[in-house]
């Protein structure tokens, strides 16, 4: 029997382990145990326990409720918390999701006392280290002794940084294996479309238009924290949906809820609130998310995770950032970064509106990455 610990923080990160924990549960309970950690770095219940629940996730095993604070006060209470789990619970390997600080502080934790990593999202490079997400996943890779890649760009990307793929069994921090096993969030979104057609209300509660409404989701800090980003988005939102006339529906995450007001200009600000083809809604739980994005007609977002996710459910989107770590689907020319400027993320609307015409080739897999990987765990 194998012993897993999976470490989670961020309400991404929750989502992406459901996937391996259905696995575990359908297809492994005999031969992997996971114990699960919660570091608490999504303190808000809106952020983490309401995605615990709705997605069947198991109850954490432990909760370090680190809570908000600066990178290095938060990464470091982590690494404290982590390592003790770990030398407590002795498990074969500790699974890490993704470049968030949870990521970061659980690779640098198990590597010191010699626990092989395993890291699901491995070789996403945006080219960029400014972003502390860059930082966290180039650091998380090279400690790992396990590495899942959802894409062939990412398998290329750590092929360029030295990472051989001839490498063999057993596996180690210096004989790592790297592996294109695709995406655990397109098996995710396939096995919770069907659930969330079923039990979704969000587009009834909010009265929209199947097909006839943009999604936008807004919450990098590169974004919330300048004032000249936020208001260059929120001003093309603005038009785009008064020129079109179109309802353009934007869970807040808390982050953004917070500043918008502050860092928006007062005029602005006062035309998004009284504009009634604007929504801000609260967060919203993970189905409903896919309610949303599988019944609008476009996607607006800085996340990454939602890129991948519009591409799942055929939509086209605009990514409001400088880069993207998901090149294939600009390169599928259903997506375009517009970064924070507002005359281009006009224009890419106006684009890909015109452009009704795209297919969305199969490029994260076939729904089994996660089975794929436990498999892999098993026999390393």
């Amino acid at each position: 029997m194998k012993k897993i610990v999976t470490v989670i923080g961020a309400r991404p990160q929750i989502i992406k382990a459901a996937a391996l924990s259905r696995a575990i549960k359908n297809n492994f309970s005999d031969k992997i145990t996971e114990i699960i950690v919660h570091t608490g770095q999504h303190y808000d219940n809106n952020m983490s326990q309401v995605f615990i629940d709705e997605l069947g996730i198991p109850q954490p095993d432990y909760n370090l409720n680190v809570g908000s604070s600066g990178h290095a006060e938060q990464t470091a209470s982590m690494i404290t918390g982590i390592e003790t789990i770990l030398k407590d619970t002795t498990p074969d390997f500790l699974v890490l999701y993704g470049d968030t600080n949870s990521t970061l502080a659980g690779a640098i934790a198990a590597s010191k006392i010699h626990i092989p990593i395993v890291h699901i999202e491995a070789g996403l490079r945006s080219f960029n280290k400014t972003m502390p997400e860059e930082i966290n996943r180039i650091m998380c890779d090279h400690a790992s002794t396990l590495l899942f890649s959802p894409t062939t760009t990412g398998i290329n990307n750590l092929i360029n940084e030295g990472f051989n793929p001839e490498n063999k069994a057993p596996y180690n921090s210096d004989n790592p294996g790297i592996f294109h096993c695709g995406d655990v969030m397109y098996d995710n979104s396939l096995y919770f479309k069907t659930i969330s057609q079923k039990t979704s209300k969000i587009i009834d509660k909010y009265n929209l238009k199947k097909n006839n409404f943009i999604l936008s989701t807004i919450h990098r800090d590169n974004n919330t924290d300048k004032p000249e980003r936020l208001c260059s988005i929120f001003r093309a939102l603005n038009s785009i949906s008064i020129n079109e006339n179109k309802t353009i529906v934007i869970p807040l995450h808390p982050r953004t809820s917070k500043l918008l007001e502050k860092n928006l200009s007062g005029e602005l600000y006062n035309s998004i609130t009284s504009n009634p083809n604007i929504k801000l809604l609260p967060p919203v739980s993970f189905l409903d998310m896919i309610a949303l994005e599988s019944n609008c007609t476009m996607v607006l977002t800085d996340s990454g995770g939602v890129q991948k996710e519009a591409y799942y459910f055929n939509k086209p989107s605009i990514i409001l950032r400088t880069e993207t770590e998901w090149v294939e689907i600009v390169e599928q020319g259903v997506a375009i970064v517009a970064n924070a400027n507002e005359e281009k993320i006009i224009q890419s609307y106006y684009k890909l509106k015109k452009n009704n015409m795209q297919t969305f080739p199969s490029i994260f897999g076939d729904g089994k990455a996660a089975e794929f990987i436990c498999s892999t765990m098993l026999s390393s």
